[in-house]
This record gives structure tokens, C-alpha cells and sequence, in this order.
């Protein structure tokens, strides 16, 4: 009778813990369960807010709940990106990250809150551009040999714009003006999108930025462009020549993409990289980008570990060529 009793607990015992695997298996299966939210840590209008808006509103519609984007600037990228860092892994808030925030914030920021290679998980790459250097539509040069040497006779009178110390128009103009050996005048606002207002006003003289925050300026002649940080020119710039033809090393690729916080469990991670594979996969949201001067990443570099080795390769290339024109710079 004792034994009997002792293996009707037993049983009990297993079915009540069968019972409380379910509800973590069942979460799993259901993420998400409600809306994500999406760091941008940039202002509205700047090159990761317009590729994550992109991206993102395509992964909602496969998820089928919003990934709402929030805007947290400052600090050329960093504080949205430590806020990311520390929040908690459940897959419900997300950082749309970029060289800026992963590459130049970590060499060019003092005191920098998070390590980019350890505090994040990949899920995804989703978009590259070039640089663009775009200067206000009455800036007295009328091609790039022109600008250079304006740049060159009137050094720090010339003011030039940029998104915030180690934002990606920062890094940009950087290995740009390290390259040329010239010295303007910083500027620094809090991203890309007041930076590009003050140009269109006329108040700063130029900036240097990814394709998409200025090719739809430049193409309404607003700004004008000077070259494009790659081999060849730009399908959405035909009229703005490359580096290659201007003679000058300045081949850059400012990339995007999407971390979480360290810790994140495999299967959510696996979830949100489906989904932006998804979004990349749709001709509709590659024209978008395209239209802008920004292409998506190859199939094979989409992946959460491919991108992790593209961010860490990042970092081993950049931070040495980083630290030295920000010295010839000072």
C-alpha cells in the first residue's frame, strides 16, 4: 500500500512538472506576445532612422505586432545604445545600431558606457551606403577640385557639420578631411537630421553622411554633392562622381543593423532574424533602400553569427586608422 502511495506522488510529482514546462515552452513559441521597441539613437530623419523605419515596419507585419520606433539621441549614438545595453534580454527592445554606435562611438567617445563586440546580440544586417559629401546649395565651388581647394585656403573659416563625436557622419568627414590634410571648423548637433536642416539653411558649409540622409536632398537641389565614398558612382547619384574618379582614398561603407541586449534567448533571436530576413527578402523594401543610394546585405551575411563577425572585423579594422586622423586632426 506505502509503495503504491509512494509512486501515486511520484507520478503527481511528473505530471505537475510537465505541467510547468508548458508555459515556458509556450512563451517562446508566441514571442512576440506584443509591441517592440525599436532605439534609434539618432533624431528623427538620420540614416538609422530612415533604414530602421524601412526595416522595421516590414518585420511588424511578419511578427504581427509593431516595431515602434523611439528616438533617443545624444552623445553621437551612445546613450540610446547603452539604454539598449542594460535593458533587460526578453526581446522586446531593440537597438538600431550602426557604425557609428558599434566602430567610431568606442575610439572617438571618452567613458564610453558599453563594449559593442560584448553587451549586444546580433540579429541582423540590414542595410550599406556610401558617404556623400553634400555642402549648402550656394557653396561657392562648382566641382570637388574646387571645394578641396576652397577647403584648403580658408581651413577653419569653412564650418563643417556633423551628427554628434563618433556618430557616422563624424567618422566620415573625419577619414575625409584626415585624408586631404584639412582642418574646418566642427560643428556638433545631436544626428544627422538638425545637422542636414542647418545645411539646407545655409548656417554650416558642409557634412558628410550616408546616401540615404542626403541623396533626396542633393537630387532636389537643396544641397549639393561632391563625390560618393565608393569605386563607382551611385544608380540613385548618376551626377555626383566617386572617389575612384576624383582620385582620392576615400572608399567607406557605412553599415546598419539590429542588436539586442546580451543574453537574449537563441529562439527570439532566431525569431527577429527570420523576420528581417523577410523584410530584405521583399523587392519592395530593396528599391526603397536603393532609391536612397543604400543596398541590403547579401543572403549570406544576414545571418545573427555572419553579422557578428562583420561588426567585430569592423572594429579590428577601423579603430587603429580611427585613432590615427582623429591625432592628425588636433
Amino acid at each position: 500500500m506505502r509503495v503504491g502511495m509512494i509512486l501515486k506522488d511520484l507520478l503527481w510529482l511528473l505530471a505537475a512538472l510537465g505541467c510547468c514546462a508548458v508555459p515556458q515552452s509556450a512563451h517562446a513559441q508566441s514571442y512576440p506576445s506584443r509591441s517592440i521597441t525599436v532605439v534609434v539613437p539618432f533624431p528623427a530623419g538620420g540614416p538609422s532612422d530612415v533604414v530602421a523605419r524601412i526595416v522595421t515596419d516590414h518585420m511588424g507585419r511578419t511578427l504581427g505586432h509593431q516595431l515602434a520606433i523611439e528616438n533617443v539621441a545624444g552623445a553621437g549614438g551612445t546613450l540610446g545604445s547603452a539604454r539598449v545595453a542594460v535593458s533587460a534580454p526578453d526581446g522586446y527592445t531593440l537597438l538600431a545600431g550602426s557604425m557609428g554606435s558599434h566602430v567610431a562611438a568606442p575610439v572617438l567617445t571618452p567613458n564610453l558606457k558599453y563594449d559593442p563586440s560584448r553587451d549586444f546580440e546580433p540579429i541582423g544586417f540590414t542595410a550599406h551606403s556610401p558617404a556623400v559629401i553634400a555642402a549648402r546649395k550656394d557653396f561657392p565651388a562648382k566641382d570637388f577640385a574646387e571645394f578641396v581647394n576652397y577647403l584648403k585656403q580658408h581651413q577653419d573659416q569653412v564650418k563643417q557639420a556633423h551628427g554628434g563625436i563618433g556618430a557616422s557622419s563624424h567618422m566620415a568627414c573625419l577619414l575625409f578631411t584626415s585624408e586631404l590634410g584639412l582642418k574646418p571648423t566642427l560643428i556638433a548637433y545631436r544626428g544627422t537630421g538638425p545637422a542636414m536642416n542647418d545645411l539646407v539653411g545655409g548656417h554650416v558649409d558642409f557634412l558628410c553622411e550616408q546616401s540615404v540622409s542626403v541623396a533626396e536632398q542633393i537630387n532636389a537641389g537643396t544641397v549639393k554633392g561632391y563625390v560618393v565614398s565608393s569605386p563607382e558612382r551611385l544608380p540613385a547619384l548618376p551626377s555626383i562622381p566617386s572617389a575612384t574618379e576624383v582620385g582620392i582614398k576615400y572608399d567607406i561603407d557605412l553599415w546598419a543593423g539590429i542588436f539586442a541586449p546580451k543574453g537574449m534567448p537563441k529562439e527570439v533571436v532566431d525569431t527577429l532574424a527570420a523576420a528581417l530576413n523577410k523584410a530584405l527578402d521583399d523587392p519592395a523594401v530593396a528599391k526603397r533602400l536603393a532609391d536612397l543610394g543604400a543596398s541590403i546585405p547579401a543572403k549570406e551575411e544576414r545571418n545573427p553569427a555572419e553579422f557578428d563577425r562583420l561588426v567585430k572585423a569592423e572594429i579590428a579594422r577601423w579603430s587603429p586608422i580611427l585613432r590615427a586622423a582623429s591625432a592628425s586632426t588636433n
